[in-house]
């Protein structure tokens, strides 16, 4: 049985998913669909912490599901510009993934449509036997994140919540 790591880029998903299908993701059936390929090692989300209730109530569902929910501040500026940003903390968490000992992971799994994956899917492949598997919507996914995955999965109905 393949053991699989998944990695979610909550912001990512949210917004690409909500301005194209106005609706939300189904992370529910995402899992359900990845349990079918192999085991579950380690899920990661990746959110940012506004301190809104009702934020708070969707981070509560991801962990019901089986996610590992890290959370990083919402940053205000003073110049009206905001901070929230998980690139390199998802990067480095898939890094120690892929060289773990402990987990032995056959397939990464990557929700998110930011083109700065790309270099860090390429590594992944490059240096181990490790797959790589990215979803995202299909018009809002960089090409280079597409190239450097073993495969794409576009988010499609089947994970949508409607």
């Amino acid at each position: 049985m393949k053991k699989i790591a998944v990695f979610v880029d909550v912001q990512n998903i949210y917004y690409t998913v909500k301005d194209t299908f106005n609706c939300h993701f189904n992370y529910r059936e995402l899992w359900r669909q990845l349990s079918t390929v192999g085991e579950i090692c380690i899920a990661n989300a990746y959110a940012i912490d506004k301190n809104d209730s009702q934020q708070q109530a969707f981070q509560n569902v991801l962990k019901t599901i089986g996610f590992n929910v890290k959370l990083k501040p919402y940053i205000q500026r003073s110049d009206g510009s905001a901070k929230g940003d998980w690139d390199v903390g998802i990067a480095i968490d898939i890094m120690d993934a892929a060289s773990s000992s402990d987990h032995k992971i056959d397939m990464i799994v990557l929700l998110s449509g930011d083109g700065d994956f790309d270099l860090l899917l390429k590594r992944v492949s490059r240096n181990s036997e490790i797959n790589t598997l990215v979803y995202g919507v299909n018009k809002l996914t960089a090409a280079s994140l597409v190239e450097a995955a073993d495969k794409f999965k576009a988010i499609d109905e089947s994970l949508l919540l409607r």
